[in-house]
């Protein structure tokens, strides 16, 4: 599937869009709710999901949007795009310039396009489809996963402890100890940094699918691979857990431990 260039341009007009609105809330007094998941919400992941939703709207009529605050318009459209305004609202709300704007275009279904947008350091991860993944940003780095023999080398990232359920936390604390260091934090940033060729494995399970379309294409086109915990494809009916390897060699250790 091609994606025309004029989408790929409006994506990133989105994600400008986005930063603009969150931005001005950023290390300032903010009111802070918690959802019906505990999770913490703010007028800024509203704010920016209203923006972005009337801006892919007027320009694409024709397609759906499904947002993590708002939910589904049109989920059954085939073109769809998954927002999340603000992954990691926990890093956003204390002040750590970890959090990003995650926008992603599915058609039927399949990620196609994804955009991980740090608007505070101004880093950028563009993935699409049969494309070789665009990273800009300040600091130096360029999109390509790197290599990894066994996961004894591999340096494993992850949110937090408390993301996963009581059958997966035994599971990915083996992975753990398997490989040669753990971080944590850094929601969908950490998977861009996998992207960048410094950090090898990412595993994290109750993800939903705005938290991981985005993510596909840019890890893929990075040379990287991103799974469920069976190394099946992840779909909008996956179970939320995912598994992202810089180098896919080392697919079979890694599902060997967490695919039980």
């Amino acid at each position: 599937m091609t994606v025309a260039p004029g989408i790929v341009a409006a994506a990133t007009e989105a994600a400008d869009l986005a930063g603009r609105v969150i931005l001005p809330y950023f290390r300032r007094p903010l009111a802070v709710e918690g959802k019906a998941d505990e999770s913490p919400v703010t007028a800024a992941d509203r704010g920016a999901e209203v923006a972005l939703r009337e801006f892919l709207g007027q320009r694409f009529p024709d397609h759906g949007i499904w947002g993590e605050e708002f939910g589904p318009d049109r989920a059954d459209a085939e073109w769809v795009w998954l927002l999340d305004p603000i992954d990691g609202t926990r890093a956003f709300i204390t002040g750590r310039p970890l959090f990003t704007t995650l926008i992603s275009l599915l058609h039927r279904g399949k990620p196609v396009l994804g955009i991980i947008d740090q608007p505070a350091t101004r880093e950028r991860w563009l993935g699409v489809a049969g494309q070789a993944t665009v990273f800009t940003g300040p600091f130096g780095g360029t999109a390509g996963c790197r290599p990894c023999a066994t996961l004894a080398e591999a340096e494993l990232s992850c949110t937090a402890p408390d993301i996963f359920t009581a059958h997966d936390l035994p599971r990915f604390e083996t992975l753990r100890a398997a490989c040669k260091r753990a971080t944590w934090g850094g929601d969908a940033y950490g998977y861009g940094l996998l992207a960048l060729g410094a950090i090898d494995v990412v595993a994290e399970s109750t993800l939903k699918p705005w938290d991981w379309a985005a993510l596909a294409p840019v890890i893929q086109g990075a040379g990287g691979s991103l799974t469920d915990w069976h190394g099946r494809a992840l779909t909008l009916d996956s179970a939320g857990d995912v598994l992202a390897l810089g180098d896919p060699g080392l697919m079979a250790e890694a599902l060997a431990i967490l695919g039980g």
